[in-house]
Parts: C-alpha cells; sequence; structure tokens
C-alpha cells in the first residue's frame, strides 16, 4: 500500500492521538459501555482519509460523535453501511469492542441496520455531485468526538449529556484534535451538523474560516423529517457555499 499524501497523512497522525488520548478517560454511570470506533474500526476509517482526505477542502462538515448504525459499525463519520460500502467505495475487517453491550453488538459491514442520518447526508451529497470525486476534491466530512456512550439499557447517550467533570478532558482531546484538522485541510468554511458541532467549531476555528450550521439530519427532528435535503440545500445556499438550484430533484428524505 503507498503511504498516505501529506495532508491524509497529518488527519492520520491526528485521529491516532486522539484515538489513544480519549482511551485514557474514564466515564461512569450512566454510562456503562464506551465504543472508540477509531480503534476496533481504524483499518476502515484510516482508509476514508487516506483516500479522500489528502487535499485542502473548502468544505468541512462536522458531526457531534458516531451513531450505533453508522460509524459505530463502519468507522467513517455519517457512516451509514451502503453509502460507505457502494458510494464510498471502502469496505474492511471491522473488530469488536471491549466489552461489547449485548443490546449493541458491532457487525461491521455485515450490519443489516441503516442509519437514518447517514443515509440522508450521503444521498444528499451523493445526488448533488454523483461522484465522491466530485464531493470531496471541495468537502470532508468529520466528527468532533469519536467516542460512543451507552447507558446499561442500550440507550445512547451524547457527548453534551456528560457530566461536565467528564466532559472537560474529552472536549480538551477533541479540540486539540480539530484544531490540527483545520489547520491541515484550511477550509473556507466549518459546518457544523447540528448546532453542537457549530458550538465546538465555534471555539476552536482560527480567524479566515468562515463557521455555519446545517440541519442536522437525525430522525428524531421534526424538522428533518420534513424535508431535510431541501432545507440544507436551502441553509448552504443562502450561505453562498453551494448555488440553489443544482442536483434538488428526486433527493431521498426518508
Amino acid at each position: 500500500m503507498p503511504n498516505p499524501g501529506p495532508t491524509a497523512s497529518k488527519l492520520i497522525e491526528a485521529a491516532e492521538r486522539l484515538r489513544d488520548e480519549v482511551n485514557q478517560l474514564d466515564f461512569n454511570d450512566p454510562v456503562t459501555h464506551v465504543y472508540n470506533p477509531l480503534d476496533y474500526a481504524w483499518h476502515a476509517h484510516r482508509a476514508y482519509l487516506e483516500r479522500f482526505g489528502d487535499s485542502k477542502k473548502r468544505v468541512v462538515f462536522l458531526g457531534m460523535n458516531p451513531g450505533p448504525w453508522g460509524m459505530s459499525q463502519v468507522g467513517i463519520p455519517f457512516g451509514e453501511i451502503e453509502a460507505a460500502r457502494d458510494w464510498l467505495g471502502i469496505e474492511a475487517d471491522i473488530g469488536k469492542p471491549d466489552p461489547e453491550h449485548p443490546k449493541r453488538p458491532i457487525e461491521g459491514f455485515d450490519c443489516k441496520r441503516s442509519e437514518v442520518s447517514g443515509r440522508r447526508l450521503w444521498g444528499l451529497f451523493k445526488e448533488r455531485f454523483g461522484t465522491p470525486e466530485r464531493f470531496f476534491a471541495d468537502h470532508l466530512v468529520l466528527n468532533y468526538c469519536p467516542l460512543v456512550f451507552m447507558e446499561e439499557s442500550g440507550r445512547n447517550r451524547t457527548p453534551d449529556k456528560l457530566p461536565a467533570a467528564e466532559q472537560a478532558p474529552l472536549n480538551e482531546a477533541c479540540d486539540r484534535h480539530l484544531k490540527v484538522v483545520l489547520e491541515a485541510l484550511n477550509p473556507e468554511w466549518a459546518i457544523g451538523v447540528g448546532k453542537y458541532a457549530e458550538s465546538c467549531l465555534g471555539e476552536v476555528a482560527p480567524d479566515g474560516i468562515h463557521v455555519g450550521t446545517i440541519l442536522h439530519p437525525s430522525p428524531a427532528s421534526p424538522a428533518a423529517n420534513r424535508g431535510w435535503a431541501e432545507a440544507v440545500i436551502h441553509q448552504l445556499s443562502n450561505l453562498g457555499i453551494w448555488p440553489s438550484t443544482e442536483g434538488t430533484e428526486g433527493i431521498l428524505n426518508q
């Protein structure tokens, strides 16, 4: 395998540091299980950065943390299985977290569940740009926090719901990583997928990078369920990032 290019190498090294730093952190009840896909799904995540992260970007999209049927399974941000395998062309051996929650098994690319957020996000990009090469020429999708938090019931617990004493060291590690990423990619725009990610960008984005937000594609959001793709195209066109008329037909929102 050829060595990654200089920009991808910076992203890979930064992800390795983040992986190792957050592995040293402790989280208490009601969190009983913590998954770090930068560990057990590292090969897929590295392949994503190597293939699509080796250039400066005009726009970086930032999510909050992995979802249970997306990046948790395959190590790719918003990594809905079909999109990751069939559109991005990435497939790799995926290991297992230790301990694994019995109600949240990691099945990798064999997972039959589809993450709605990832299906909406990557579905929009596929509809609008056609090929990954066209999309990634100017864009990249990343997450702020690499960890997944679960309670004993299997319920997901998002990073913003952690106690302040646990959030602080986690955010420090994630902020360090995000600063390196933004420096390496030098985007014109950094766009939070949802308000939480936008606030994280607002804390660390250097002068010269414009920070904005788009509606989160989660099915838990009533607004997202009323036409997420059209709403996001409108938001990005209002910011001057995308033209408003290209590629809006046939976009699926379910």
